[in-house]
């Protein structure tokens, strides 16, 4: 039987973090009483953004998590990498709340950017056999 320990790990954290953005969301929409879209409420559009903000990064990262796993890619460095950016995609989630871009925020944007375009190289590496 296949072992993924590396990318199911990370698909499971991701799937907590996803809850706790959409749990934050709730929490921001029961607040503002704006059943549907933002109703021009900051907070609520900062929390949906920030849920929305890792969406569109996290598959990403999970799906090169995933083929690096399974192209004999795993270890500690990967595992690492992979935590590296869902504790970036927490940090941003938090730093979204504020009104300007903080040390959260962007800690957490470098913490999924680096990450991400590491994943990236190491893949095309593989693609090519040179690593």
């Amino acid at each position: 039987m296949l072992q993924l320990p590396i990318s199911l790990a990370a698909f499971a954290f991701a799937a907590f973090i996803n809850l706790w953005l959409a749990i934050r969301c709730g929490k921001a929409r029961i607040e503002a009483k704006a059943m549907h879209g933002d109703g021009g409420h900051p907070m609520l559009i900062k929390r949906m953004r920030a849920q929305a903000n890792f969406v569109e990064y996290t598959p990403f990262a999970l799906l090169l998590v995933l083929g690096l796993e399974l192209s004999g890619h795993a270890g500690w460095p990967l595992a690492l990498t992979a935590g590296i950016f869902l504790l970036g995609r927490v940090s941003h989630g938090l730093g979204m709340d504020a009104d300007v871009a903080g040390p959260l925020r962007q800690a957490g944007m470098a913490m999924t950017m680096l990450p991400l375009l590491a994943l990236a190289i190491v893949a095309l590496l593989a693609v090519f056999a040179l690593i």
